[in-house]
């Protein structure tokens, strides 16, 4: 193994641990929403506001400009920086005295957040070729569920025995230290290609020439890697004549819509429906997503990578089968009145569920041409986080409102089961994007050698 095959394993590792930690606070205040509401006072939708639309628009919006920056620029510079402001803020959320300045400081948690996702993914589709991606990504995605350890677990305990305030405090902390570590250790690629550019250029000439060599690069991917970043609008315009990418782009908003306003209240529902306290719901939690996003993304990208490399259109079609399973399961937990038939179905969803996360993000970086690759996970995020992570737990928290005053404190689980059907909608959009993938990356490639 050379200098940079052990460097990419670096890279991917450090990426980790970075996505990993920016997710935590999201789980947290999920476990933690129901003492909130109850210092602070706060109806369902006012926590499906501080939960949803509020953290979601600047996320979104924010990750659009970010992206540009990463494409244009330092991609290590943005994951540092971006790091170091997001960790900061989760910090200060314990002290906020009132849902006002608990929404101001949200706000600032999601700018930080929002220049994670986009320059990681750029960053790993340069060191690793299209058969290698499904499995890359799927080792970087690992980062979510072990969120989902730290988050449910550190955070079900901290909040039992010291309140939710000292829990932000502590599972901000660790992100200051990840962020000295990002500039210090990782390398941006595009300095070295530009002091290399003549001799780096003939060979990258050379190995775009045969697709199947052993380091199996892109077509045009190396080629374009010192060009200049397109426009904002030439992005836009190439993204939106891909018709996989679109359907991608719909599928994962629909997802985004659904898990986000499931996931929010998950906890909540076990708290009101069950009596669990957050101590032993966040270890459960913390076992059943974080054990089983383990398996389920890993084994993804393993099985995309091993059984399914250069066949995308294999690859969507499992995943819409994916979504459909995970649609039906789904339902089944809210109509369960066992707690633990609940958790079971709950780890049979969470290991199905994410088998889809690498093979899609892997597609999603095959389909876009090199110095488009930031600003397509942003717009990406743009739409799903507008939709999902905005108005899923906003509509999950106004409809439980509504349902109350015929289930009563069983609202949140009609709710809840009203949402499950949406992830038939998902399955469609990527059943629909195996039509054309294949055809959607040959035009890519094009593309690529023409910005």
């Amino acid at each position: 193994m050379g200098t940079h095959d052990h460097y990419k394993h670096y890279l991917l590792a450090v990426l980790l641990v970075i996505l990993a930690f920016n997710y935590v606070d999201r789980l947290a205040l999920g476990l933690v929403l129901q003492d909130i509401k109850a210092e602070l006072t706060l109806s369902d939708t006012q926590l499906g506001v501080l939960g949803g639309i509020a953290f979601a628009l600047f996320y979104s919006v924010m990750g659009v400009p970010i992206a540009r920056w990463a494409d244009r620029g330092d991609r290590v510079n943005v994951i540092s920086v971006t790091s170091l402001l997001w960790s900061a803020a989760v910090v200060l959320c314990s002290t906020a005295a009132s849902f006002l300045q608990l929404l101001a400081i949200r706000v600032g948690v999601a700018i930080g957040e929002a220049g994670c996702i986009p320059p990681a993914h750029s960053l790993i589709a340069d060191h690793f070729s299209r058969a290698e991606r499904p499995r890359a990504v799927a080792r970087y995605m690992l980062g979510g569920p072990l969120s989902v350890v730290i988050g449910f677990f550190l955070a079900g305990w901290l909040n039992q025995f010291y309140g939710w305030r000292i829990t932000f405090a502590l599972l901000g902390l660790p992100g200051l230290a990840l962020a000295a570590l990002a500039k210090l250790t990782l390398r941006e690629p595009r300095r070295e290609r530009s002091a290399e550019q003549p001799e780096a250029s003939a060979r990258d000439v050379d190995s775009a020439r045969d697709v199947d060599s052993a380091r199996d690069v892109d077509e045009g991917d190396s080629l374009g890697s010192t060009a200049a970043a397109p426009t904002f609008k030439t992005v836009c315009r190439c993204l939106w004549a891909n018709r996989a990418f679109r359907h991608l782009l719909f599928c994962f908003a629909v997802l985004s819509f659904f898990g986000n306003g499931i996931g929010q209240w998950q906890p909540a529902f076990f708290i009101r429906s069950f009596g669990l306290q957050t101590g032993q719901l966040g270890t459960w939690l913390a076992i059943i997503y974080g054990l089983g996003g383990l398996i389920g993304t890993y084994w993804g990208g393993e099985l995309a990578s091993r059984h399914a490399a250069h066949n995308e259109r294999l690859q969507l079609k499992a995943m819409a089968l994916a979504c459909l399973g995970l649609g039906a399961i789904s339902a089944l937990i809210y109509f369960s009145s066992q707690v633990y038939i609940a958790f079971a179905l709950m780890a049979v969803a969470a290991i199905g569920g994410t088998t889809i996360t690498a093979p899609l993000f892997a597609t999603v970086q095959s389909l876009t041409p090199v110095r488009m690759r930031a600003m397509a996970i942003a717009l990406v995020y743009l739409f799903a986080n507008l939709l999902g992570m905005g108005l899923g737990p906003l509509a999950v928290g106004t409809l439980s409102d509504l349902l109350r005053p015929w289930a009563g404190e069983e609202s949140l689980r009609y709710a809840l089961l009203a949402l499950c059907p949406g992830y038939f909608l998902a399955a469609w959009h990527l059943w629909s994007a195996r039509l054309t993938v294949m055809a959607d990356l040959r035009r890519g490639g094009l593309a690529q050698r023409l910005v």
